[in-house]
């Protein structure tokens, strides 16, 4: 591909890019290094000509020496082309997933949140044909299924990398190899700075790129169109994929829970894809194959009245009547019995009075009582007086829930109303001190009904995640 024609493929590229949406601004993530380099040059020549307000955005991580070095010499290049520059510095924190997904993390976050002050909609990136080829052959490594293989999309939008849901990372330049931005550079003299960790093996994309795809190149030449083809077929693979789970997730959910019966009448390969999916609806961690087939056999294949509980990092994947449930993690509120542990957080009610308020947020309980106006229920006047108190329950708590009904221990409750068990530790109720006024999942006690005119309050738990 000659200079001439790769600067048209992109001015291509950039036109049906702007093309799909409001976007009257671009920005590029510019590091300085050769490939972001040639985007500068590229899309300062397009904006140009476009009458187009081109931003260059810069990332400091601080890890290397000559990382002040790098941020002169980019504020420099864009200054001589006229194009807008800004930067940020972020700080690296030592963590598990090692430095490189660290920096990362950070890097997107700092360009999401530069795009959102500068009103940027279109971000590009200097990924190219040999940057896919080296994503595919990594995430083959590490067994990834289909959705790792499919690579990097030409445009997509990534609101939990980016912090910005409004806000498209696009690669104009994937279809290009590395050779051709080489040959690009030195053909109108473009000057960048050679970054020295992309020389060092420790990095695992550093170990392919010097070791193991020279190979390749000498024994299988053009091979990195072959993988760019490979993974449009493993997107194509993973669109059908994602089809099909949506499909048997509506056909399977009630209620926002899973029919175990028509989980178990699946496939497993279909059932896994499923539950992927479902996991990935509720921005979920992924789990891994042995995880997911571990949760299938202890969930679906238990006798029909267990009451089961599988532990993933993010939740609690629980079954209950034949129904499986994402439900929070329950250590940390007041008072509760985490699954996980022996012991129980013992803690004091929290007292409280109401004066008239439509609301209370109860952080410490994981909701919000909220005070209704109704036909029946307590007399404001008297709920205003009493002394409340809000807790957990502690066993022996007895409620009547209406006038022609018996009252009863909680528990007789719960079961009547199908409440299942781990919802009854996380479950409120509210007292005067002495008598039971409310429980959450069940009612209102109505020993304390008031007897005069409309309206009445009242009471009604929410949950929430504080």
């Amino acid at each position: 591909m000659t200079n001439a024609a790769l600067a048209a493929q992109f001015a291509q590229a950039l036109d049906a890019l702007r093309a799909q949406g409001e976007r009257p601004s671009v920005a590029i993530a510019y590091s300085g290094g050769l490939d972001s380099s040639a985007l500068l040059h590229l899309a300062a020549q397009y904006a140009a000509a476009s009458d187009l307000p081109l931003f260059a955005f810069h990332v400091h991580h601080g890890i290397s020496p000559n990382a002040d070095a790098w941020l002169a010499h980019c504020e420099a290049r864009c200054a001589t082309l006229g194009v807008n520059f800004a930067a940020r510095r972020v700080t690296l924190e030592k963590t598990r997933s090692g430095v490189e997904a660290a920096a990362r993390k950070l890097r997107y976050a700092a360009l999401g949140d530069m795009c959102r002050e500068h009103g940027v909609r279109l971000m590009l990136t200097a990924h190219h044909l040999d940057d896919q080829a080296e994503t595919v052959l990594l995430q083959l490594l590490r067994g990834s299924g289909t959705a790792g293989l499919s690579g990097m999309d030409a445009a997509n939008a990534a609101p939990e990398l980016l912090g910005n849901p409004d806000l498209v990372m696009a690669r104009p330049l994937l279809p290009v190899s590395r050779q051709q931005l080489e040959a690009y550079v030195a053909a109108f003299g473009v000057a960048y700075v050679e970054d020295e960790s992309n020389t060092h093996p420790r990095y695992a994309r550093n170990a392919l790129r010097h070791q193991v795809m020279p190979a390749l190149a000498s024994a299988f030449p053009g091979y990195q169109e072959r993988f760019a083809r490979s993974a449009a077929h493993a997107q194509s693979a993973q669109r059908l994929l994602t089809e099909l789970a949506g499909q048997d997730l509506a056909g399977c959910l009630v209620d926002d829970c899973i029919d175990v019966a028509r989980l178990r009448a699946m496939s497993l390969d279909r059932a896994y894809n499923m539950l992927r999916h479902w996991f990935a609806q509720r921005s979920l961690r992924m789990p891994s194959t042995a995880w997911l087939g571990e949760m299938v056999t202890q969930l679906v294949e238990a006798r029909h009245d267990a009451q089961l509980l599988v532990t993933h990092p993010d939740c609690h994947i629980r079954r209950h009547r034949d129904r499986l449930y994402i439900t929070p993690k329950l250590a940390g509120l007041a008072g509760q019995r985490d699954p996980d542990d022996e012991g129980v957080i013992v803690k004091e009610g929290e007292r409280f009075t109401w004066n008239g308020e439509a609301s209370m947020a109860f952080p410490a309980y994981g909701g919000v009582l909220h005070f209704d106006q109704a036909g029946q229920g307590f007399d404001g006047a008297w709920l205003r007086a009493q002394p409340l108190l809000i807790d957990f329950r502690k066993g022996g708590e007895r409620l009547k829930p209406a006038a022609n009904r018996p009252t009863r221990p909680l528990k007789y409750h719960y079961q009547a109303c199908d409440v299942p068990a781990w919802e009854r530790e996380r479950l409120p109720i509210v007292s005067s001190g002495k008598d039971l006024l409310f429980a959450a999942g069940i009612g209102m006690d109505c020993h304390h009904f008031g007897t005069a005119s409309a309206p009445f309050v009242s009471l009604r738990w929410e949950a929430r995640v504080f």
